[in-house]
């Protein structure tokens, strides 16, 4: 089962399409990657690979510390014996950690069987759960505890030892995998638990580019204290790398303020889009620079958007720019 592409929504490849050839101005914002240390650490995000043994909670709280900043969440809970990648949205760029949830998630951990079962029999009994499955949360969770649909995008074995069982899962995030290990046990009729887990990645963000703690607070000191950037630069992110699996729409630099205070967006204010848009998508909107304005929901397809002129191509679902970041153009009502 281990010889396969591993496929989470976030692995879709798209196209980008140029509806009209338009400028930006160099006046007017800045493309993410120019962006100061000072303005990553108030818009920025970390990649942070979490240790096993604090709580996320608890992780966040030490890297505010660490970063002297006031403002931090994270992307997802991980149970305080787990590690691996724990996404973290600083300062302002908290206010897209939310598109995280339709990035899907992937994890390896250790089930331990009660008892021995044949390789062909556990095969068979873990691709049971790929695709939608129904959940009763654990007792001990943050949520109501009712039955609820998550997805399985694979289910692959490792490697099997004994009553050990090595596995990679891509699934949609909210899923349990302790409780998934406790269902597959219960298929096999010998009863199972999880005794390891590690996320290796959400959506884009892998477990080979995750920074710790330790390296974090040394990178940050040595920029305060010598001012050499380098290695912070490579651990604190733009915010737009949370945005990396969403179908994006790229607008006029005439249109950007307008987004800003809240106005849906027309179809003569979009520039370029992505290949394989659906209506209720949900959608980044950004700059010709690349600077993230807001999430919206798509009212139209992509190929509405290209034979169309006028109409409200996507609703404004939460403005990730501050205003006045573009010159205010458009005429208030």
């Amino acid at each position: 089962m281990n010889n396969r592409e591993y496929a989470l929504p976030s692995d879709k490849k798209r196209k980008r399409l140029i509806r009209i050839h338009a400028k930006t101005s160099p006046y007017y914002g800045k493309p993410p990657e120019d962006r100061s240390i000072r303005e990553l650490l108030a818009n920025g995000m970390i990649n942070l690979d979490k240790p096993q043994g604090p709580t996320s909670h608890q992780v966040v709280a030490w890297l505010k510390n660490i970063l002297e900043i006031e403002r931090a969440g994270h992307g997802g809970t991980l149970d305080p014996n787990a590690t691996g990648v724990l996404p973290v949205a600083l300062g302002s760029a908290t206010r897209a950690i939310k598109v995280l949830l339709s990035a899907g998630k992937e994890y390896i951990g250790i089930m331990r069987l009660h008892k021995k079962r044949k390789k062909q029999e556990i095969i068979r009994a873990c691709s049971c759960f790929v695709g939608d499955i129904y959940q009763l949360p654990p007792v001990r969770s943050a949520v109501k505890r009712v039955r609820r649909k998550r997805h399985v995008y694979y289910f692959d074995i490792l490697q099997i030892k004994d009553t050990e069982v090595l596995f990679r899962v891509g699934c949609e995030a909210g899923t349990y995998i302790r409780t998934l290990c406790v269902d597959i046990g219960r298929k096999l009729g010998c009863g199972a638990h999880l005794s390891g887990l590690r996320r290796t990645r959400v959506g884009g963000l892998k477990e080979e580019n995750a920074v710790v703690l330790q390296d974090l607070k040394d990178a940050y000191i040595f920029w305060k204290e010598e001012g050499d950037e380098e290695d912070l630069r490579r651990m604190v992110l733009p915010m737009e790398r949370l945005l990396d699996h969403l179908p994006k729409i790229v607008v006029r630099d005439s249109a950007v303020d307008a987004i800003c205070h809240g106005a849906n967006l027309a179809i003569p204010g979009v520039v370029e889009l992505d290949t394989d848009i659906k209506k209720n998508d949900l959608i980044a909107i950004l700059t010709l620079k690349g600077e993230g304005v807001a999430l919206a929901n798509a009212a139209m397809t992509t190929d509405e958007i290209l034979q169309k002129d006028n109409g409200i191509c996507a609703t404004i679902d939460r403005v990730l720019m501050n205003r006045g970041t573009y010159p205010s153009i458009w005429k208030k009502p």
